[in-house]
């Protein structure tokens, strides 16, 4: 692959992946806030400037070497510290917190959609803007679909956490001490592809319900 392609590649991921990757931190911060844990905002970290939450490898080689090698492009941030002991209901709350990234991601892939509709609509020939319209899509789609596998340390995970009960809840968060090698195991399993059928077929999932939800706007702008 050229320079010169990795370069445009680079140009339209940049501003999806990391806004894709620091809302969704953004997003536990602000909701841990609201259930009672200030962590975040204390260590300035509550914040959707994404230099606030940018980690060189995570956010920006990962996503870029991934999407080169044709898989899905996910990264990471710096994670926005949270002291589960600080909210009201922790085990209940946890959950929520959790699913707050990928619920961001969620609403962000939307977005993007419903910025190249208006593309289209305003008779817009720039290409440019429609691949980081399909780039925030995808990133985002592609984010909200891996989080949500159900193991600590990711989102999924600590949703699971939060759901089983007790007896079980401690033994199966005791996994997020382990959250090294979980995620180079995913990152091979990625690699091997064995992961491709479930990956592809959530993000493929999510896409269409974007497109669902954007029905209404597609009629309206046409």
């Amino acid at each position: 692959m050229s320079i010169e392609t990795v370069i445009q590649t680079i140009a339209v991921f940049a501003i999806p992946v990391l806004f894709a990757i620091s809302l969704h931190e953004a997003a536990h911060g602000y909701v841990a806030r609201y259930f009672g844990d200030s962590t975040a905002a204390d260590q300035g970290r509550l914040s959707i400037n994404p230099l606030r939450h940018i980690d060189p490898f995570g956010t920006i080689i990962l996503p870029l070497v991934l999407h080169l090698m044709t898989l899905p492009p996910i990264g990471y941030a710096k994670p926005v510290p949270v002291d589960y002991a600080n909210l009201r209901n922790p085990k209940k709350q946890m959950a929520f917190v959790a699913a707050a990234g990928p619920m961001a991601n969620f609403a962000m892939g939307f977005g993007w959609l419903l910025f190249s509709i208006a593309l289209m609509a305003a008779g817009s020939n720039e290409a440019f803007f429609y691949k980081m319209a399909q780039a925030g899509i995808s990133v985002n789609a592609a984010m909200c679909v891996f989080n949500l596998i159900p193991i600590p340390p990711l989102d999924g995970g600590r949703i699971m956490t939060g759901i089983l009960p007790m007896s079980l809840a401690r033994p199966y968060a005791s996994i997020e001490r382990y959250s090294l090698f979980v995620f180079i195991g995913l990152i091979i399993l990625m690699q091997m592809r064995a992961l491709d059928g479930v990956l592809f077929a959530g993000i493929k999932f999510v896409v269409g319900i974007f497109m669902l939800l954007a029905t209404p706007f597609t009629y309206l702008l046409s």
